[in-house]
């Protein structure tokens, strides 16, 4: 019997092993799961179901799977995973513009898919009061926009601060270089990546250990930025 205490997730996938093999994997780590073979079936369940996070696969039978990030994003703010095998940059990039929040490319383990889909569901959850955002030995004070390393106020200009604000905001997800850009130098600096860039190296100098092979700030090559807290 299912526990209705459970997150439940909506896997929409139009090959049927790769829905058993999602459905052993979800159920495994604790979530009810509900299933779709195609983009339109795919709308309907999420539409019915108010899911608590989804996962999607790109190659789907009746539609791109980009267009079903678009019209789930018309309505809905639960977290979208997309699965994919397509490895081209722009397709990635695509899901992730039209509104996904993480991708991962098949063939994944389960641990991956598991630790992704937690923490898309931890920023999916409600605000609780404005504490310290923590991750190895950073903390940001979002309300006296203080940034710490080991206890040690840190100075940043403000663009530093904006783009650590922003990735702290998304943590787990990945953001576009476009994403960033039009966020915090607004839309007609959306091909200005070098610059962004140099405020990234110099946020890492700052904050990471080791700023050629960071911990928290990760490169999603060629695509944008997450900020891992582990």
């Amino acid at each position: 019997m299912t526990d209705p205490t459970q997150p439940l997730v909506l896997a929409i996938d139009d090959e049927v092993q790769i829905r058993r093999l999602l459905r052993l994997m979800l159920e495994g780590g604790g979530y009810r799961v509900q299933e779709a073979d195609s983009g339109q079936h795919g709308l309907r369940e999420a539409a019915s179901t108010q899911p608590d996070g989804i996962l999607l696969d790109l190659g789907l039978p009746d539609m791109d799977g980009t267009e079903v990030v678009k019209r789930l994003r018309e309505w809905s703010q639960a977290p979208i995973l997309v699965l994919t095998v397509r490895n081209g940059e722009d397709d990635k990039i695509a899901a992730l513009d039209a509104g996904a929040d993480d991708y991962l490319t098949k063939p994944f383990s389960s641990r991956e898919l598991l630790a992704r889909l937690r923490a898309l569901l931890r920023r999916a959850q409600p605000a609780n009061d404005p504490v310290p955002l923590t991750f190895g030995d950073i903390s940001i004070d979002m309300v006296a926009r203080i940034v710490r390393r080991g206890g040690v106020e840190v100075k940043l200009t403000s663009k530093e601060y904006s783009l650590l604000r922003l990735l702290a905001h998304h943590r787990g997800r990945v953001i576009t270089h476009r994403q960033i850009l039009r966020e915090l130098w607004g839309p007609h600096a959306e091909e200005s990546t070098p610059y962004l860039r140099v405020q990234m190296t110099h946020l890492r100098k700052k904050l990471e250990a080791d700023p050629q092979q960071p911990r928290h700030l990760k490169t999603e090559s060629g695509i944008g930025y997450r900020l891992v807290e582990t």
